[in-house]
């Protein structure tokens, strides 16, 4: 156990450096992704529309589920959870 956790501290405190992007990739990348990943990065509109568009669904994905795991709702008689308790399972 001791071992791991000073596998994650290593990782925690040098790992920063270890994911940054090089010079040239800083160089390639767009302003707002400098130093952030390596490669060509988008090239184009239709990359950032994508982009934009998978980040509001990951988004909306989360919240929702956030939503139905603090206030599920399932007050009704008919729902799928009182056959199992009603059952006796």
């Amino acid at each position: 156990m001791k071992k791991i956790l000073a596998v994650f501290i290593l990782f925690f405190l040098f790992g920063q450096q270890i994911v940054q992007a090089c010079d040239v990739c800083k160089k390639n990348q767009p302003e707002i992704l400098q130093n952030v990943t390596h490669g060509a990065g988008p090239s184009g509109t239709l990359d950032y529309i994508i982009i934009w568009v998978s980040a509001i669904i990951v988004g909306t994905t989360l919240i929702l589920s956030l939503k139905y795991l603090i206030k599920p709702r399932e007050n009704q008689p008919d729902h799928i959870k009182n056959i199992v308790k009603n059952e006796g399972f």
